[in-house]
């Protein structure tokens, strides 16, 4: 697979990382379905064996069930690999194992045992990004990767007043002084994000959603990333699946998925748009997800595209096409 470099990271990866959202399975929703954990290890390691380096994943994943796979599957191949996780989204509530139920009650200052029962947690399925939290938030993660090291640890789609906040990267700086992580970048949305990410000019990636749908960075957010050297990271190549062509207007999801709840005319025009490029792709001998995936590479600014891949066939598909 060719190869690029990281922004100022320095590090070299494959134009196609593997995205692990998906193997984090469909038990508590947020997801892409069902999931066999058998085939996402077999997933995992055919993707290293067709020359795939990269594994984004973020612990919010399954609730830690895509970093436990990957964990798993990369056991033997750690130092070959170069791994990114994600840290913010908390997920943790009353029903973890007493170690972690202490750690917790460190983070947020006071002990679980003494939180009103009838009260939910203040923490429960959302966002935190104080320093304890997240120092605990990574510990959880690197036993679940079996590592003692994160090659990349990202913000999970932190508001834009922390992005511009000097004081919210103390903490990865500690952490990258201290061995647990080598590099930090931010996860965002909008270019507005990744260019306040830019400005304050401490993260060495951003990750942000670009593709055939969703052309918005390439205004203002790729040409000031490029000149500040700060590696990008494509998400989403095939804008939820749809522009692998094999969606229609009518299609329908199983409770959990994501995109259960999107409207319908949004996935009318997304399955329309997918139709589009399948009918492209065939006459060159591509799949329609082999030419989005083309698409965002063809970008000079784009340093690996994520695409998320859940069975071996998918990662054939999508790795043949990058090569």
């Amino acid at each position: 697979m060719k190869r690029r470099i990281l922004g100022r990271t320095g590090l070299s990866v494959g134009e196609v990382g593997f995205g692990a959202w998906a193997i984090g399975g469909n038990r508590y929703g947020n997801a892409y379905g069902p999931t066999d954990d058998a085939e996402s290890r077999r997933a995992v390691r055919r993707a290293h064996e067709l020359g795939c380096r990269f594994f984004d994943t973020a612990d919010v994943y399954g609730h830690g069930h895509s970093e436990e796979i990957l964990g798993e599957a990369l056991a033997g191949i750690r130092q070959n690999v170069i791994i990114a996780t994600k840290v913010g989204g908390n997920f943790y509530n009353r029903d973890v194992n007493p170690q972690i139920r202490n750690r917790i009650g460190e983070a947020i200052g006071r002990p679980l045992d003494q939180w009103p029962a009838e009260a939910p947690l203040p923490l429960t399925h959302d966002s935190n990004f104080s320093p304890a939290y997240v120092r605990f938030a990574v510990e959880q993660s690197l036993q679940r990767l079996r590592t003692d090291y994160i090659d990349l640890l990202q913000l999970h789609n932190p508001p834009i007043d922390l992005i511009s906040n000097t004081a919210t990267y103390g903490v990865l700086d500690e952490l990258k002084r201290e061995g647990k992580i080598r590099f930090y970048g931010v996860s965002v949305h909008p270019p507005e994000e990744g260019l306040a990410a830019i400005d304050v000019a401490r993260p060495d990636t951003v990750q942000i959603v670009y593709n055939l749908a969703r052309r918005e960075p390439e205004d203002a957010f790729f040409p000031a990333a490029r000149a500040a050297h700060v590696g990008v990271i494509a998400r989403e190549p095939l804008a939820n699946g749809f522009l692998a062509g094999k969606y229609r207007p009518d299609s329908h999801w199983e409770r959990g998925d994501i995109r259960v709840g999107m409207p319908r005319p949004y996935v009318a025009r997304l399955a329309a748009l997918g139709e589009g490029v399948r009918e492209l792709a065939e006459p060159a001998g591509l799949t329609a997800a082999q030419l989005a995936l083309r698409f965002v590479l063809d970008n000079a600014a784009v340093s690996v595209v994520i695409v998320g891949m859940k069975t071996v066939a998918q990662v054939e598909e999508n790795l043949s096409g990058a090569n």
